[in-house]
């Protein structure tokens, strides 16, 4: 018998995230979707901002900033986001 191979789901880039949950404020300011819509894509978005927000997060920790001392040579120092 062959065996069959698992389907795994490709995981959504972080831009079709984005993208989805654009569509989904604009769903939910439009107006047009009923009670039970907007709680279905209130809860997606939820999901959404969650999954990207942790992208993000790993994004920036992976980030160095490289600053040149006194001396002239390059240090890494941790990424800070300015405010």
């Amino acid at each position: 018998m062959a065996k069959k191979k698992p389907t795994t789901q490709e995981e959504p880039t972080f831009e079709k995230r984005l993208a989805r949950l654009e569509e989904i404020v604009e769903a939910l300011e439009s107006g047009d979707v009923g009670l039970d819509e907007s709680l279905r894509l209130y809860a997606e978005g939820a999901d959404l901002l969650k999954a990207c927000r942790k992208t993000l997060g790993e994004a920036e920790r992976k980030i160095a900033k490289l600053t040149e001392t006194a001396g002239g040579e390059l240090e890494e120092k941790p990424f800070e986001p300015e405010d």
